[in-house]
């Protein structure tokens, strides 16, 4: 998994960023439980994970500043997501697993707010 101090450091490339985090949540659901409940939330953040990305390549790509906002807002929308399923996973009694959900979770939440932020200052 990619470290992700390392991801802060270019926190303006957020199409690379968005990319790497939805690549970090799909090594760490391999390495998951696969209890019941788990295999649900993984297919949920991963879905959701993705989506981010998605959306703010279509956000560069919009053709009007509405288009633009509305395309953020489903970023922001898409991470507060992410971030719920990652809470909810359970990573078993392994404290690596326990560590990397946090780091995800944190990123995850830096993301939100960097989308605030763009929301905030372009509306």
């Amino acid at each position: 998994m990619k470290n992700m101090k390392e991801n802060r450091s270019s926190q303006y490339d957020l199409e690379g960023r968005t990319f790497e985090f939805a690549k970090n949540v799909r090594a760490i659901a391999k390495q998951l439980p696969k209890t019941l409940s788990n295999l649900e939330d993984i297919r949920q953040v991963v879905r959701s994970s993705g989506s981010i990305g998605a959306n703010y390549i279509e956000a560069n790509e919009s053709l009007s500043k509405k288009d633009f906002l509305m395309k953020v807002k489903i970023c922001r929308k898409e991470a507060k997501e992410s971030r719920y399923w990652l809470r909810l996973i359970d990573p078993g009694d392994d404290a690596a697993l326990k560590k990397h959900l946090g780091e995800l979770v944190q990123e995850v939440t830096e993301l939100m707010n960097i989308f605030g932020a763009i929301l905030r200052k372009s509306e």
